[in-house]
């Protein structure tokens, strides 16, 4: 029974691994969905044991009788077929009994759990799905600071969970790493996962398997002592071993090479101490404030002064009188003085939130950003979230959030883009990005020599939004529709700030000067989510139609 039940449950993991959907479960609303038809299959699943149980319980009857039987028989097999009765019975036996018993063991216990779980598994995560989702803990893991054995305990900021991860896991983490040429958290990885096994930890991986991937990922991080070392424990565990040899000659003749440069002796060390988190540099990547996003995302650098914050104001807004806002103005808090952002208290009521997610979910797909160069939508590993469009005419609720930003703002929603809903799940991010198409530069724009370097750094899109006829976007309304446990702030590297979600309150600010020019320090991020799900909706308001409503400034930066 135990191999037939591995069997099945092989063929369905080959299946999951063969088929793909191309998109990454980066949505919480969607994963619950996974949650609920586990649990069937796991019901399924024990429907498939008893059934086994109750077939083995039967075969094993069949046995029993048989094997005293033929004990009895086979004493003595002329005097037993004298009787006739005993004749009989033995043509009966195998003409019908052991065909009966041969239909019983043919039979076909998985066959309800095979059927339920091919109904499911359309839906199931794929490779990619799973790689994306290795990837999103390794983007916390650099984001908030943790080191891996903090992950693999399932120790996150302010959480308690008895969640971990196995040997097993930590060296799949290593795997995924590894596989992307991403030597640096391939080393954490494989560490933390020798780390366990050398607690005494069970696995199905073995030492020396860790001890080949860790010692060359080491040595591609340039740390040749620590890869040697590494290599010789390989070899000490496995001195056959097809590779080990070759590398450690290899890793000691580089060595020698680098130190016969330096005129420094070889000093062999046999230190077995864990590689620590800081041990080796992060990589470089694309993103120039790499360092003071991610400082923001853990509430470090803010550059918001109590003195300062003691002149921010809380009003009551009635939208220069509008009707609408009359008996029941606005709740407006100042969350920063220039440029200035204002948070909008009670926007969305919670049966306003649920009924917007209904409407989104099933639409929800994966988020995408315009290519600079094609102008044409497309994903991208810097925003990972799913999104999906809502329209006015679809639900009232929708028309009523509408109206009421444009109420709320003194701007016409009439030329704006659809309410885009946004769910954030496992490590949901969107790095620091303009919401604005950027022109080319013009050089009589009175900025700082800083400020100049820095709009110089970033690509034009001059045409991002000429399809719409409707101008830039001229402000960005966003609502946040959950609360998150932790991460998933909306920062902003240029100036030092960070809003933190807070359900049924919206944030707004202006993209552009009253000239039309883009204001650069507006360039913004969503943090990853750390734990949570964070919803939200966002309105991109633009320049048609705004021309009484936001007349135009003195100067081109007003």
């Amino acid at each position: 029974m135990r191999k037939s039940l591995f069997l099945i449950l092989s063929l369905v993991l080959l299946y999951c691994c063969w088929t793909t959907h191309g998109e990454i479960f980066t949505s919480i609303g969607q994963m619950t969905d996974l949650i609920h038809t586990e649990k069937e299959l796991v019901k399924s699943l024990r429907e498939y044991i008893k059934a086994e149980e109750s077939k083995l319980n039967a075969v094993r009857s069949w046995a029993n009788k048989l094997d005293t039987l033929t004990r009895v028989s086979t004493s003595d097999p002329e005097g037993y077929l004298a009787h006739p009765v005993n004749a009989y019975k033995l043509m009966k036996r195998l003409n019908t009994e052991w065909s009966e018993l041969e239909t019983l063991v043919l039979q076909h216990p998985s066959d309800g759990f095979i059927s339920n779980i091919s109904i499911h598994r359309q839906y199931f995560p794929d490779a990619e799905d799973e790689t994306g989702a290795a990837k999103a803990l390794m983007r916390l893991q650099d984001t908030y600071q943790l080191d891996s054995e903090a992950f693999s305990k399932g120790k996150l900021p302010g959480v308690h969970s008895n969640a971990v991860l196995t040997v097993d896991d930590c060296f799949d983490m290593g795997k995924t790493a590894y596989n992307d040429a991403d030597y640096y958290h391939a080393v954490l990885w494989f560490q933390q996962s020798l780390k366990q096994l050398d607690g005494g930890e069970e696995a199905v991986v073995s030492k020396g398997e860790i001890l080949d991937y860790l010692s060359y990922s080491v040595y591609q991080m340039g740390d040749l002592p620590r890869a040697i070392e590494l290599t010789r424990r390989l070899v000490a565990i496995d001195p056959t071993h097809q590779r080990a040899g070759g590398n450690l000659r290899y890793f000691e003749r580089l060595l020698f090479k680098q130190l016969d440069e330096l005129d420094q002796a070889y000093q062999p060390s046999s230190s077995e101490e864990p590689i620590q988190l800081g041990t080796y540099s992060r990589p470089k990547d694309h993103l120039p404030e790499r360092e003071t996003y991610e400082a923001l995302c853990r509430g470090e650098g803010l550059k918001m002064t109590e003195a300062r914050r003691s002149r921010l104001l809380c009003h009551y807004r009635n939208g220069n009188m509008n009707p609408r806002l009359l008996l029941k103005p606005v709740k407006e808090e100042d969350e920063w003085d220039s440029p200035r952002i204002v948070r909008y208290l009670d926007m969305l009521s919670d049966e306003e939130i649920e009924k917007i997610k209904e409407l989104a979910k099933p639409r929800l797909s994966r988020a995408t950003v315009r290519d600079p160069k094609t102008g044409v939508l497309t994903t991208a590993n810097y925003r990972v979230s799913k999104s999906a469009w809502l329209e006015g005419e679809e639900d009232p609720v929708i028309d009523r959030v509408n109206q009421r930003i444009e109420d709320v703002t003194g701007l016409t929603v009439q030329t704006a883009e659809l309410l885009q809903v946004a769910n954030y799940g496992v490590g949901g991010q969107y790095e620091p990005h303009f919401d604005f198409s950027r022109r080319p530069f013009d050089s009589n724009l009175k900025v700082d020599g800083n400020r100049l370097a820095t709009f110089l750094n970033y690509k034009d899109e001059p045409d991002a939004f000429k399809r719409l006829g409707t101008g830039n976007r001229v402000a960005t309304f966003l609502n946040y529709m959950s609360d998150v446990e932790a991460g998933g702030a909306t920062v902003f590297p240029d100036f030092g700030a960070a809003i933190w979600p807070r359900k049924g309150t919206a944030v707004f600010w202006y993209n552009l000067f009253k000239s039309g020019e883009g204001d650069y320090r507006t360039r913004h991020a969503a943090c990853p989510v750390l734990v949570g799900s964070k919803w939200v909706s966002n309105k991109w308001i633009h320049e048609r139609g705004q021309e009484f409503r936001r007349p135009c400034g003195l100067t081109e930066v007003d």
